[in-house]
């Protein structure tokens, strides 16, 4: 495969705009262009942000009165539009013991080991789209910041009333860092949006437009459906919960978008070679 090509969702290959490496002409020219990755800046930069999102996520106020009224308030809409179905879902999965202690393990893993993975996928076959589609990425986390200050919100297991199956803590399982004995190192109250949906479709996403195995590509679209399926069955999210989520990556590919003037993905696999300075004439 030659470097300067771009992959088409159906696999095939064709030749890069060489307008999307060096920037480009005219409206959809973006603020910077794609640049090669640096390893060791890769690494410090994800620790970084990880830790300040983390630090900021757990710094906003634990509004216990508010994010319960709020979650009232989201379950009497779900009712409204049809859609409140989650206290089935949840007693459904709950009462089967290995699938339930299976989606509480998915839910306090998965959401990291394979968000990390297509990280390092995307750096080592696709650095030309890498830094693209990381600050899609970083871009709808941060976005995600501001719906947890701005809204409050309680998970359905906390709502109270006992309707909803706290599934951590009723199966005794190492789980959500929101539930049973790690629940004081995390602010349970930071529901809306739910980053489990942004980051899984952002991970799918990625996998259906630039993988070329198809079984790959197939995982990419499950991957995000399986999680929201988790994320209700396990009780820590509304269904609204994922619309948020999916909005904030909405925003996120959006920036990235309008910073480099083409979506992550159609940026070319690969970063060009900076073109050699023309030499210039002797002096007289």
């Amino acid at each position: 495969m030659s470097d300067s090509t771009v992959t088409e969702p159906e696999g095939r290959e064709q030749p890069a705009d060489p307008r999307a490496v060096t920037g480009g002409h005219g409206p959809a020219r973006g603020v910077r262009r794609p640049r090669r990755p640096r390893l060791w800046f890769e690494i410090l930069l994800i620790a970084v942000s990880y830790w300040t999102y983390s630090a900021i996520r757990n710094a906003v106020p634990e509004q216990r009165v508010q994010a319960l009224s709020n979650a009232d308030a989201v379950w009497r809409l779900e009712h409204r539009l049809g859609i409140a179905v989650e206290q089935a879902v949840n007693h459904a999965a709950n009462s089967v013991t290995w699938l339930i202690i299976g989606m509480n393990y998915y839910y306090a893993t998965l959401h990291f080991v394979i968000t990390v993975g297509v990280l390092v996928w995307l750096y080592r076959w696709h650095p030309g789209r890498y830094a693209a589609t990381r600050l899609a990425l970083f871009a709808t986390t941060g976005v995600a910041l501001a719906g947890y200050y701005l809204f409050p919100l309680a998970p359905p297991r906390l709502m109270s009333g006992g309707r909803f199956v706290d599934t951590v803590t009723r199966h005794h399982t190492w789980g959500s860092m929101a539930s049973g004995d790690l629940k004081h190192m995390s602010n349970q109250y930071a529901a809306m949006p739910s980053m489990h949906i942004g980051w899984s479709l952002w991970c799918g996403l990625a996998l259906f437009a630039l993988a070329s195995l198809p079984w790959v590509r197939v995982l990419g679209l499950l991957y995000p459906a399986v999680t929201l399926l988790v994320i209700v069955a396990t009780a820590n999210h509304f269904w609204l919960d994922a619309v948020g989520g999916v909005l904030c990556l909405a925003v996120g590919v959006t920036l990235a978008r309008l910073w480099y003037g083409s979506l992550p993905y159609a940026l070319p696999r690969r970063v060009a070679a900076p073109a050699p300075e023309p030499a210039q004439a002797p002096s007289a």
